[in-house]
């Protein structure tokens, strides 16, 4: 049953990302934008982690749970270090995801060169 779960909530997540740029015809760079600050959203009133908890990688590997990432680092930090902590608990939390994506994106970029 928690296979069925996660692949219903995951599919419910992409199947919206589909519907922004099918139906509003955003890009992909706004559907994206759009799918990380509705995670952030959600996160900021405590109902990502029960998300999670419910749905398991249906939940926690879409660029949705980027945003709760985000948030929730930046909360968890702000009640251990104050106001400092919104900043460093953002980074905190993401920076291996972040630091990955630089690196992989920087060898593709020496192996692969784009046609033009």
């Amino acid at each position: 049953m928690q296979f069925l779960w996660a692949f219903l909530i995951g599919g419910l997540i992409c199947v919206i990302g589909q519907l922004l740029m099918d139906g509003a015809k955003l890009t992909p760079a706004h559907t994206m934008s759009t799918l990380v600050v509705s995670g952030a959203v959600v996160e900021a009133f405590g109902l990502y982690d029960p998300l999670v908890k419910f749905a398991g990688a249906g939940a926690s590997v879409p660029i949705t749970s980027f945003g709760n990432a985000l948030v929730h680092g930046a909360l968890t930090e702000l009640e251990r270090d104050g106001w400092i902590g919104v900043v460093t608990g953002i980074f905190e939390v993401t920076s291996a995801g972040i630091s990955s994506a630089i690196i992989f994106s920087f060898l593709a970029a020496l192996f692969v060169r784009p046609k033009g």
